[in-house]
């Protein structure tokens, strides 16, 4: 890979990664649901005007835009809003993996093998460290709430390997009207009414906007098409472990910009949860260059 694009790729997952302490404090001007609408309202405006809609079927963008706009990132702001730190929910997020792994084998009858057995228990084992150390800062319901999300993510994944061969920043913008309706009606009944939406994007600063613009556009946009395109140039061995830096630069942000400590259990967690993604992720190829040398 060239140095530029391996450069891409390294700003990619540094804007994912930082991207949690971005939401951390937007949420102190926004709650969770209409900062999460806001989020996808500029990620479908204006573009929807200027992109093509991808030759997918409607139920296909509508299942994708509720499982990434709800599922994933309402539910993520939610947990991050006081129930999960946003270094922790950088890392548990990372069971979307496990759980695409999961969809793969119900959905197309992949079989899991052993290693990714081994991964799993691995990653489960990190999660466990993480439940056993609730406090005030991540409670057991941050935690669950976090692991919905990697649900919701793998739900999207799963829904976006069956629409084919497409562009994914057309499929994201227009995906992005489906996850509106249900974000501003959640936050209309569970978040004050008309009239505390109307406070909130009244009163709200204009780093707070910055921050929804950063959502919508850094995040969303620019991180799916970039993302997209290293996996048209390269093969997706030499692209896939990228995500890996996501929870490191994640943590690491959170604990320069927002004092998140880091004792010995959060980087023991830490250190089994990725080890975990990198057995599943990397185990094949070690198999076949043990094959290889040993015939």
């Amino acid at each position: 890979m060239p140095a530029s694009h391996l450069l891409l790729a390294l700003a990619i997952v540094a804007v994912w990664g930082t991207n949690f302490v971005v939401i951390k404090l937007c949420l102190a001007s926004f709650p969770p649901f209409l900062f999460a609408a806001l989020r996808y309202t500029f990620a479908f405006l204006p573009l929807v005007f200027f992109i093509p809609r991808p030759k997918v079927p409607w139920s296909n963008l509508c299942t994708y835009g509720v499982a990434i706009g709800v599922g994933q990132f309402g539910i993520l702001y939610f947990a991050i809003d006081g129930r999960i730190s946003p270094g922790l929910a950088s890392l548990v997020i990372q069971t979307q993996v496990f759980f695409t792994i999961g969809f793969a084998m119900f959905f197309a009858k992949e079989r899991l093998r052993l290693y990714q057995v081994v991964a799993v228990s691995v990653a489960m084992t990190g999660l466990a460290i993480i439940a056993l150390h609730t406090d005030a800062n991540t409670s057991f319901l941050g935690l669950a709430l976090v692991v919905f999300a990697g649900l919701s993510w793998g739900v999207a994944n799963t829904v976006s390997r069956r629409a084919g061969s497409i562009n994914m920043l057309s499929y994201v913008v227009w995906a992005s009207v489906f996850s509106l309706p249900p974000l501003f009606l959640i936050s209309w009944i569970f978040e004050g009414g008309w009239e505390h939406i109307s406070a909130s994007l009244s009163s709200a600063p204009l780093g707070a906007w910055a921050g929804v613009l950063w959502q919508s556009w850094g995040n969303t946009l620019f991180g799916y098409a970039a993302w997209a395109w290293l996996l048209s140039k390269h093969p997706a061995a030499a692209v896939a472990p990228a995500p890996l830096l996501v929870p490191i630069f994640g943590m690491g942000a959170s604990a320069y910009f927002l004092s998140e400590s880091l004792p010995l259990w959060k980087i023991l967690a830490a250190g089994l949860v990725i080890a975990g993604l990198i057995v599943n992720l990397f185990w094949p190829s070690l198999e076949k260059w043990l094959r290889k040398g040993s015939g």
